[in-house]
């Protein structure tokens, strides 16, 4: 596996298409190091964008760690998102909000997974954030092509979907540990209270939220088998949602839960056991099982439901991070100017500034 290395400030696009071209499959595409120059934040500078498809986002501030990050050889926090032009302007937030407060910004490294080989959004994201930590991967979607159900949403059976059930597959094998996170949500606490969770020996750790109607997640084909209902047995199954989650990566390689999520989608193919994407089989797999963090670590749900995307409220209680999961999100309600209260709440971290403002350097 190829390692972190210090990237130019800035690298022309034709430069950018050489070395990535240089990098086999499935090594990590493109990477790039938090190059610690001295000195002021870099001013904004607005770029025409290279591909249509691809957003024009302005350089975030240069975060630097504050006095109580201890030494050089202090542990990074892995951070794992997904990567695609569609989401592009969601995942750029979210990593403003994930640095902007971290009292140790410069401990991040982040582990983008992408479906498809896209050199402007990797030009974009050198541009916007010239001193992140990062690695690409491409994620096979021919991996899954064939074990995808159509479920109530499309955007949901996309194969860049399912691509976190193959996170211990990927990774580096000195990640043992990160944090998964979707591209539709703000942080707004120091991540790194969630990263250090004792996860107590489990193999996933998030928020659990058993008040939740359990059995709605599966159809009544599911729970009329008895073989199949059989499944949560001397279990207490709650809901739990897989856009935030802490991750053992060696106990999840050791226990083989590809695999066993994989085996679900292979029963669902055959039945329709239940309706919505990756979910489901994580469910199945984990819960009952998994190590429940406080709820304030995903205020889900404020993109309203799977199929509508109506606005919904904040639910009581302290919030650490904002999640957009449902059909609404926020970058479209905001350009529509029929925002949701809550998208407010996601605005500060938008880089992106339209093209008609664009300036060329």
């Amino acid at each position: 596996m190829a390692s972190w290395r210090r990237r130019l400030p800035s690298l022309p696009l034709l430069g950018l298409l050489s070395s990535l071209l240089l990098i086999q499959w499935p090594q990590p595409v493109a990477e790039a190091s938090n190059a610690a120059a001295a000195g002021g934040v870099h001013h904004s500078l607005i770029r025409k964008p290279t591909s249509p498809n691809v957003p024009v986002f302005r350089e975030a501030p240069a975060f630097r760690n504050g006095k109580t990050c201890g030494s050089p050889e202090t542990s990074p926090i892995h951070v794992s998102m997904t990567l695609d032009a569609n989401y592009l302007r969601g995942t750029m937030a979210a990593v403003l909000s994930i640095l902007q407060h971290s009292t140790c910004p410069e401990n991040f490294e982040f582990h983008f997974l992408c479906a498809r080989f896209e050199p402007e959004v990797f030009s974009s994201i050198n541009s916007t954030f010239p001193y992140l930590r990062y690695k690409v991967y491409r994620f096979d979607s021919n991996r899954v092509r064939g074990k995808i159900s159509k479920s109530i949403r499309q955007a949901l059976d996309q194969p860049l979907n399912y691509a976190r059930i193959y996170l211990a597959d990927m990774l580096p094998f000195h990640v043992n540990r990160v944090i998964y996170l979707d591209s539709d949500l703000v942080v707004v606490d120091d991540i790194a209270e969630l990263w250090e969770v004792n996860l107590e020996g489990k193999v996933v750790a998030a928020p659990e939220y058993c008040h939740a109607n359990f059995t709605k997640y599966f159809t009544e084909l599911f729970w009329s088998d008895l073989n199949l209902a059989r499944t949560f047995q001397g279990r207490n199954p709650c809901y739990f949602n897989t856009g935030v989650m802490v991750v053992d990566i060696d106990k999840w390689r050791k226990g083989g839960y590809t695999q066993k999520v994989e085996e679900w989608m292979a029963i669902q193919k055959q039945k329709r056991i239940y309706h919505l994407g990756s979910l489901p089989p994580f469910l199945l797999v984990l819960a009952g099982n998994i190590k429940a963090v406080d709820h304030r670590w995903n205020q889900h749900g404020l993109g309203g439901d799977n199929l509508e995307g109506k606005c919904r409220g904040l639910h009581p209680g302290p919030i650490s991070l904002l999640h957009w999961s449902g059909k609404g999100k926020p970058w479209l309600r905001l350009d529509s100017r029929k925002p949701c209260t809550v998208d407010h709440l996601w605005a500060p971290y938008d880089l992106y500034r339209p093209a008609t403002h664009s300036l060329e350097e």
